[in-house]
């Protein structure tokens, strides 16, 4: 091993004793307890199946009534562990521009009626392979990408989303914040290119990139392909017969070609995956917004939020499906080659955050224990956030424990899954900050044949609008009431 290679582990190792110490100063109230349930995450074989099951781990020293306990009752200084997120090293462009995807994942709890906080979450398939609207706890996420083909991200924020919360308003505060942290951590300085915001088509890009004037930020998002744009403002001519002046310019539908008129920048690109990629993009297209939904109650003169419209064509899809088109929307104008190129690629890299869900599902168990408070539901989110920081770091660290039907991987190349395998002997030399555990015994507990006199409290199901209007289904809050309705 070179001298450059043991400088590069040197300071792997530093960042993830730095991280892990951190981590442990954010835990206020029973941390001891949440920091080993953290480490029990991390070095368990396997995915997590059950909450409880950590509790049998070498690294958790205390009981599973410690391990409900500190999720429970603890406390975790939210704040200090975003500052913390934000101060680690983070994954850039070729530019060294900042890419950042926003998506929700829910935390389906269909049928927990006494759990509080509830909303309807959109979901796709569950068997019957359609849209549906499931209870649960939604949760808002935003993380750094990476480029080249791979299931890392960074993730440095998430924020569940209350019921009747407005999506565009909570996700233009969410950036906002990750933003400004980013700025006091010294990720992004004066004269460093603006940080790129990539969004699915379940958000508002316009009225986000308009929210977020100011910021060093540019909004890439997907948009519906039955949308209708308008271009710019004709020069004013003078008319003999008056009237008002034209607000804004002729359609441009996108289901219609011969409204597109002349592109303004086209670029063909050879994929592996896709075949040939074909992108044109349109200058200074803007929506034609009414005083309805979002903008009901805007004060002034409805504003005009242009940017690039970006319509990508490729020859295939690897899964043998109809290619149709995707429309993007640009909050930047006057978009040469380079920048179409940069914007459809970012885009399919938004795909990168959907592995980091999957790896928090099926892998760390996120979705996994039936907690009833959604106050602990945070709390064990921002653990499952911690333990992923810590599996990042520790990627030059990690050895290929790979089992006998995987193929060789290189060491920089390891999924997540792979480096927690080997995470239990990094543990080992990094040491814990936690105390030991004090011994005890268990609590009496009910009397046995006692029942039950404080049934729990059933609570409604709201639903996340985009207008910030609450809306809720009634349900029984107690056996023999009338259901009532809230909102």
């Amino acid at each position: 091993m070179s001298l450059v290679d043991q400088g590069v582990l040197r300071d792997a190792f530093a960042e993830v004793s730095r991280f892990r110490s951190e981590l442990y100063e954010c835990l206020t109230a029973r941390g001891d307890a949440l920091f080993e349930l953290c480490d029990a995450l991390l070095c368990t074989d396997g995915p997590v199946r059950t909450l409880v099951d950590l509790a049998l781990a070498p690294e958790h020293r205390r009981g599973h009534g410690a391990l409900y306990g500190g999720l429970n009752q603890g406390r975790i200084n939210i704040a200090r562990l975003r500052r913390a997120l934000a101060g680690m090293p983070l994954p850039r462009a070729a530019d060294g521009r900042l890419v950042l995807a926003v998506d929700v994942s829910p935390w389906l709890r269909p049928d927990a009626n006494t759990c509080a906080d509830r909303a309807f979450c959109h979901t796709f398939g569950r068997g019957e392979g359609k849209h549906q609207m499931v209870p649960g706890w939604p949760y808002s996420v935003v993380a750094a990408l990476e480029t080249g083909r791979t299931s890392w991200t960074a993730v440095l924020d998430a924020v569940r989303l209350e019921p009747g919360a407005d999506v565009a308003a909570v996700t233009t505060v969410q950036i906002r914040e990750v933003i400004e942290r980013l700025v006091a951590a010294g990720q992004w300085q004066q004269g460093d290119p603006e940080v790129l915001v990539v969004l699915d088509a379940g958000y508002d890009a316009p009225r986000i990139a308009h929210l977020l004037t100011g910021l060093p930020v540019e909004i890439l998002g997907r948009l519906r392909s039955d949308r209708v744009m308008r271009r710019p403002t004709p020069p004013r001519v003078y008319d003999p017969k008056g009237g008002r002046p034209p607000k804004h310019g002729g359609e441009f539908v996108f289901g219609d070609p011969s409204t597109w008129g002349t592109e303004q920048a086209v670029t063909t690109t050879d994929t592996r995956l896709y075949g040939k990629a074909t992108a044109q993009a349109w200058d200074r297209l803007h929506p034609r917004l009414t005083r309805r939904a979002a903008w009901l109650h805007h004060d002034g003169p409805l504003p005009i939020i242009e940017g690039t419209i970006v319509r990508l064509v490729v020859e295939k899809l690897p899964s043998g499906g109809v290619n149709k088109p995707v429309w993007l929307w640009w909050s930047g104008t006057g978009a040469t080659e380079t920048d179409v190129d940069r914007c459809w690629q970012s885009f399919l890299r938004r795909f990168d955050i959907e592995h980091t869900f999957r790896l928090f599902k099926q892998t760390l168990g996120w979705t996994k224990p039936r907690l009833r408070s959604s106050k602990a539901a945070d709390r064990w989110t921002w653990l499952v956030i911690a333990a992923y920081a810590q599996l990042r770091l520790a990627r030059p660290l990690a050895t290929d424990l790979r089992r006998p039907w995987e193929k060789p991987t290189e060491p920089n190349r390891l999924t997540p899954a792979r480096v927690r395998r080997g995470f239990r002997n990094l543990h080992a030399k990094t040491g814990s900050p936690a105390g030991a555990p004090k011994p005890s015994r268990p609590g009496p507990g009910r009397p046995p044949g006692s029942k039950n006199r404080r049934p729990a409290i059933r609570h409604d199901v709201g639903r996340v609008l985009a207008t910030g209007e609450a809306f809720s289904r009634p349900a029984h809050h107690k056996v023999g009431t009338k259901p009532r309705r809230v909102g």
